[in-house]
Order: C-alpha cells, then structure tokens, then sequence
C-alpha cells in the first residue's frame, strides 16, 4: 500500500494567508508538483470572472463627465478612492463588458469599483463608502501606483 500524503499542507495555507496579510492582497495562488493552492479573501466564484485579457486597440474611452482642468482638484479630493497597490487598472470584468462604475452612478460601500491586476492577481476594490461617483480618475488597463486616486465619490 502506499503511504503518500494526501491531505494538504495546513502550514503552507496559513503562510499564504499570512502573506495576504502582510501585502494587503484579496488573493495569492501558487502550484508545487502537481498541487495548486489559491488563498482569497473573498467568494473563489466572483474572483474567477475577472480574467481581463490584453487591451485591445481602440481609442481611449472618456475618464469621466469633467474637463481636464477639472479633474486635478478632483484627484486632490478627501473623497478620493486611492490605489491600495500598484498595478494595472481595469474599469470592467472582461473586454467588452459594461464598467464596475460609471459617473453619476450611486454606489454602495463594499461594491466592486474596479479591478487592479497585480502579479497576474485580479484584486477587486471596494467602495470605502456609500455615496455618488463624481470623477473617474484612470483609463481602463492604465498602469496606477499606491497611492494614486482612482475613484472620486462624494
């Protein structure tokens, strides 16, 4: 009979999600042989829909309703949603699919204003608040940094 270990490595889980942690990340996976663990921080189904694809060339889709000039004091508003890592930006799911948010639109505090891809990582980030977006900072599949506002909602 054999004798090989079956269950999964306990103490490899808790240093992953110890990782998670440390980083501020929503998910971690990582393959040995043939095992694949993910550690997320939130439902494994909703993660799996966000596998956005490489931007497609098209012309830029408008930021938000404001004018250049407009939106700098925007950025600098204490209502501003900063980047909680650096990465890259998606406004939607998928190519082609509707955004998380547009401008004008009431959002709830804990709904999905964006995704940011970090490490091959889909990291969704939630509304801080409840309230109104006024201003949308980035353009999809925009490189973002810590820090960086992102989202204005008053």
């Amino acid at each position: 009979m054999s004798t090989k270990k079956t269950g999964v490595d306990q103490q490899l889980i808790r240093e992953l999600a110890a990782i998670l942690n440390e980083t501020h990340l929503t998910e971690i996976e990582v393959e040995q042989d043939d095992l694949r663990i993910r550690v997320s921080k939130q439902a494994p189904a909703a993660v799996q829909a966000y596998a956005p694809a490489a931007p497609q060339p098209a012309a830029p889709a408008p930021v938000a309703a404001t004018s250049a000039p407009e939106e700098k004091p925007a950025a600098s508003s204490k209502n501003a949603v900063p980047s909680p890592m650096v990465g890259t930006a998606y406004r939607s799911p998928a190519p082609g699919a509707n955004s998380f948010i547009e401008v004008g639109q009431a959002v709830k505090e804990g709904q999905t204003l964006l995704i940011i891809e970090a490490m091959k990582t889909m990291n969704q980030i939630p509304a801080p608040r409840s309230g109104t977006v006024t201003a949308i900072l980035f353009e999809d599949a925009q490189p973002v940094e810590y820090g960086e506002p992102l989202v204005v909602i008053e």
